[in-house]
């Protein structure tokens, strides 16, 4: 039975909380058919915002179906056609003969079948009879479109951790194949599908979408709005209620302070803080919880800083310490970064690993992970 506070699968309805300008603004992308991207570190909400509004959206009377699909264990051009292909198939198809119906009517003149035998194996709607060409996987992309073509409801296809398809192969083949094939259907008046790309790793969604400019003009990229910290307090406060539970609204904001408002963070704080008291919910419980919370993910933290070079530690603890300049005289000096030039070097590292990013005209540097940077302060380099 699912308790007050969730953090292991997306939520909507009451545990949704917040961005109600965001959804209005989804909305209104997915009632158009715009494409959209939404790029935020892991457990901002993504999936939940997007089948928060998919729910509204089947309540206000559009008629659409959705296909969800990852690209996290992707790393070829052909494994990522064939899951596309496969999850928009089985959005118009539910029996091994419609299937082949679709394969047949649709991807005639590819390298693409529809093999019994393997559907019966290993559930494979999509297999080849030669080497897939660059004419097979543009048909792919066609697909969605055709299928939605002279339809009367909508069709969206979600694609989760979509900055690993530039892990395959030629990653900027695909994206270029994908820019021309929605140009194609723009002319063609094909305008009740579109994609929801969504990704948690930052910079490298931001490098796709905003440094090399792909799909410029044809997605819609959408900043999720931080969640107001009272908006949290008081889903919390209602959540141990709920329980017959209470707790001082002065511990939950600073509870929000410290994770800084990360929806994921605070859902298994406060879950493990139900789990561990009765009653009145008093400091200990708190501390004992973050403890808890920090045992869960030291070793991943561990992991992350053994991955670092000395000058890397450098400086993530000249931004511990509050410095956002750094190719200053002071700053190389004092922490040894040896050169302006080598700053740039390590600054493109971080941001690689994901471990920072920068935000604002000023480029202020920034902790992607809000209990990683605690951490570090309290227990790597122990400032407190």
């Amino acid at each position: 039975m699912d308790g007050p506070f969730l953090y292991n699968k997306y939520v909507t309805g009451q545990h949704f909380i917040g961005r109600k300008e965001d959804c209005t603004i989804l909305g209104n992308l997915l009632s158009q058919s715009e494409n959209v991207a939404i790029w935020e570190p892991y457990g901002a909400g993504k999936k939940s915002i997007v089948h928060q509004v998919m729910t509204k959206l089947r309540v206000s009377g559009l008629k659409f179906t959705t296909a969800d699909i990852t690209a996290l264990d992707i790393r070829t051009n052909e494994a990522f056609v064939r899951r596309l292909g496969a999850a928009v198939i089985r959005l118009v198809a539910s029996t091994p003969n419609e299937y082949e119906q679709v394969v047949t009517k649709y991807l005639s003149g590819t390298h693409f079948v529809f093999d019994r035998k393997a559907f019966s194996d290993t559930d494979t709607i999509l297999s080849t009879n030669w080497d897939l060409d660059d004419d097979d996987l543009r048909a792919v992309l066609r697909l969605p479109y055709r299928l939605a073509s002279g339809r009367s409801d909508k069709m969206f296809l979600i694609i989760e951790e979509f900055q690993n398809l530039d892990l395959t192969e030629d990653g900027e083949k695909v994206f270029k194949m994908m820019e021309q094939v929605m140009d194609e259907m723009r002319v063609a008046g094909v305008n009740n599908f579109s994609y929801i790309f969504l990704g948690s790793q930052v910079n490298a969604m931001a490098d796709i979408f905003v440094r090399r400019h792909f799909f410029y003009r044809r997605v819609e990229h959408l900043k999720l709005s931080k969640v107001d910290e009272r908006v949290i307090v008081e889903h919390i406060i209602k959540g141990f209620l709920a329980s017959g539970k209470v707790i001082d609204r002065d511990l939950i904001s600073g509870a929000c302070r410290l994770f800084k408002c990360n929806l994921f963070y605070i859902n298994h704080f406060t879950s493990i803080c139900d789990a561990l008291s009765k009653g009145y919910i008093m400091e200990p419980v708190l501390l004992e919880a973050l403890e808890t919370i920090l045992a869960i993910n030291r070793g991943r933290f561990v992991a992350m800083v053994s991955d670092l070079t000395s000058f890397q530690v450098s400086l993530l603890k000249a931004i511990i310490d509050g410095y956002t300049k750094f190719s200053t005289s002071e700053v190389i000096r004092k922490y040894s970064l040896n050169s302006s030039a080598n700053v740039r070097r390590l600054k493109d590292a971080l941001m690689k690993k994901e471990i920072i990013t920068f935000v604002g005209e000023e480029e202020r540097p920034v902790l992607l992970d809000p209990l990683f940077e605690y951490w570090l302060k309290n227990y790597y380099f122990k400032k407190n």
